[in-house]
């Protein structure tokens, strides 16, 4: 495994009498991405104003390259950053805006260029450093803010949403950018984003944040076909959550009737209350004499034009949220009953709350 670049052991952040973030242990490794992902208030941007040293730890220590950082300010601690609003000059040019922290370091002319131009075409604005950030569109704009926080050759590089200002098609396209110039360039980078698919694209590994915490860590296939947590599997990608009763090692005995066949990799304990999610993409339109089929009605459709979303009901009340690829093989409408097969290996068991544990 790679080398330790940054670590938190032990953090804990609090603002008067909320805790923020819940004495987190973190490891990033040397040339991953990691993203820190969760729903606003979750404690994300704290974490990386942790590491970035804009905020200090209540409790607990930060590490870059095995040194501790804790006490040191900002500027001393050789990270780069981007953040969501740019925060560019207007009346600089480009070349400027990337040079100005060069400049206020003193930093001598020539190296000044060298650095800049270096800089400026790994984002492939060089053909731009005479113009003024007005004249470029978002995506470019965005990276003018990227050249300049590489032009310091950072040890890390902190991304603070730096994609949610973009509409969805630029976003998509800098998305792709972002990961090869992180690639070519192989520094370490930590981005933080609420965007599941933002993480699932970008990253060799994701930690998963909410309450302060990290409810799973791991890499984004990890994260989305074994969820470790309700918590998880709800807010990465759409699921369904099914409970039962074990009924044996294997079986789950729905509410209402019904009785499922389960592979999970784990034997379930006669009688015990269980939780398990499935993936919308998993459970297909039943063909005669299949095994674990169940029977409902739908009461939602939402045509998305490769796909039509269809909520079901089934029997004992419970919901599942099934994904017709288009063309439909039969017509989907509220109320119409249907027969719904759910793989026996598509299941994933949930667990009230999930492991701290970020190495």
């Amino acid at each position: 495994m790679a080398r330790v670049v940054v670590e938190l052991a032990a953090c804990r952040r609090d603002y008067g009498g909320v805790r923020a973030v819940a004495g987190l242990d973190l490891t990033v490794h040397e040339g991953e991405l990691l993203s820190l992902l969760g729903p606003s208030g979750c404690g994300k941007t704290t974490t990386l104003n942790l590491i970035a040293g804009f905020v200090p730890p209540t409790s607990g220590r930060v590490l870059i390259d095995g040194l501790d950082v804790t006490g040191r300010p900002a500027h001393q601690r050789g990270l780069g950053v981007v953040f969501q609003s740019y925060a560019l000059f207007p009346h600089l040019s480009v070349f400027e805006n990337v040079a100005f922290g060069l400049r206020e370091r003193r930093a001598p002319q020539g190296e000044i260029d060298r650095r800049v131009r270096a800089a400026l075409a790994l984002v492939r604005l060089d053909t731009r450093a005479e113009h003024r950030p007005a004249q470029l569109s978002g995506g470019m704009q965005q990276r003018v803010a990227l050249a300049r926080a590489l032009v310091y050759a950072p040890r890390v590089l902190l991304l603070d949403e730096p994609l949610a200002a973009l509409d969805k098609k630029l976003r998509e396209e800098m998305r792709t950018e972002l990961r090869e110039i992180q690639r070519s360039v192989g520094i370490t980078t930590i981005f933080v984003t609420h965007d599941q698919g933002e993480a699932l694209g970008l990253s060799d590994r994701i930690a998963v944040m909410h309450a302060g915490r990290i409810e799973q860590l791991g890499t984004p296939r990890e994260i989305y076909e074994r969820p470790a947590t309700r918590f998880v599997a709800d807010f990465i990608g759409a699921s369904t959550v099914l409970r039962g009763r074990a009924a044996g090692a294997d079986r789950l005995a729905l509410p209402g009737g019904g009785m499922l066949r389960i592979e999970t990799g784990a034997a379930f304990q006669a009688g015990e209350e269980i939780e398990l999610a499935i993936r919308p993409e998993r459970i297909r339109l039943a063909a005669e004499a299949e095994e674990n089929v169940v029977e409902g009605r739908i009461t939602g459709v939402v045509y998305q034009g490769v796909q039509t979303e269809v909520t079901a009901e089934i029997t004992g009340g419970q919901r599942l949220l099934v994904f017709v690829a288009e063309p439909a093989p039969v017509a989907l409408v509220p109320g119409q009953a249907l027969r719904l097969h759910l793989p026996a290996d598509a299941f994933m068991r949930l667990h009230a709350a999930g492991p701290e544990a970020g190495r």
